[in-house]
């Protein structure tokens, strides 16, 4: 069963055997405002937790998004290079942005449930 985690830096990841499927929290598209772009990073690349991996761009401003842990990306999602939006309208779901297989362990103990997150999110007001 999947179960889906969160940073302090407003990104989600649901974690499926190996995989994790990373992208933007509610939280954030709302403050972003507007997403009317998105980079993606390149398949095959492998990156470390913590690293900037892909930029989205708003009407407001662009921010980059981190790669919540290390492993090989092995999947983008190109609907977002026509359709950016998806962010605004599903951020949690349709709107991911990238798969990563992890090149190490997973401890959870390093991410916020659901629950914790919106404790966050209400802490920083």
């Amino acid at each position: 069963m999947a179960e889906t985690y969160y940073t302090k830096d407003h990104e989600w990841l649901t974690i499926e055997n190996d995989v994790a499927t990373v992208g933007i929290t509610d939280h954030a598209q709302q403050a972003l405002g507007e997403i009317v772009f998105v980079e993606l990073p390149e398949v095959g690349k492998m990156c470390e937790k913590q690293e900037a991996i892909s930029v989205v761009e708003s009407v407001k401003a662009a921010s980059d998004v981190y790669a919540p842990l290390s492993g090989e990306l092995i999947e983008v999602n190109t609907a977002l290079d026509d359709s950016p939006e998806i962010v605004n309208e599903s951020p949690e779901t349709e709107g991911w942005f990238f798969k990563v297989k992890l090149s190490a362990g997973f401890d959870k103990e390093d991410y916020m449930s659901q629950e914790h997150y919106s404790q966050f999110v209400e802490e920083q007001g």
